[in-house]
């Protein structure tokens, strides 16, 4: 059922985001857009509630309980990004908007923008890691908690792998090709 409820957030996010989007630019709608777009965290908070209800009603924690704290703390994280970047491509391509800021491709720009992405899944994967915790505490030490405690892991090494790829565009901050390096 977690699951399943996972696929239906996804498909939610999709949704409520390209209706809020047609409320926007289609409708001319931007109040009742922003609206609809606001209710895309309850998607998050129904799986929250939901999972906690099925841990509750005492399934054993396993995959699908530690897969629903990284979705949800990914979509808290990098939801309002991800609605941010889909929106300024859609008023780009379809409804005559600007074009979209390209992030720079080199130099402390360049270095400035890995650095807020290494942040955004950071952000994400410590949500998780609390919400698997919370789960393990919920859980006691009575439970299984293994399938938890590799959740955790797994967004520890996510973690480290930010952090390394931000830290690379600090260390050996990427450059513009010279006119005489290009030939």
């Amino acid at each position: 059922m977690v699951v399943a409820l996972i696929i239906a957030c996804e498909v939610g996010f999709w949704v409520l985001l390209a209706l809020g989007l047609l409320l926007r630019y289609v409708a001319k709608m931007p109040k009742a857009s922003t609206v609809v777009l606001l209710c895309e965290p309850l998607l998050e908070l129904v799986l929250f509630v939901t999972t906690v209800i099925d841990l509750r009603n005492g399934a054993e924690p396993d995959w699908k309980h530690g897969l629903a704290a990284v979705y949800i703390g990914y979509s808290a994280a990098l939801g309002h990004s991800t609605i941010k970047w889909v929106d300024a491509r859609v008023a780009h391509r379809f409804f005559g908007g600007p074009p979209p800021v390209k992030p720079a491709k080199y130099g402390a720009g360049k270095t400035l923008h890995e650095w807020k992405t290494a942040g955004r899944w950071v952000l994400a994967a410590v949500i998780a890691i609390a919400l698997l915790q919370g789960a393990i505490w919920y859980v006691g030490d009575d439970g299984e908690i293994g399938s938890l405690r590799d959740w955790q892991q797994k967004m520890l090494f996510l973690i480290g792998v930010n952090v390394a790829i931000a830290l690379s565009y600090t260390l050996f901050p990427k450059r513009e090709r010279s006119a005489s390096s290009a030939r």
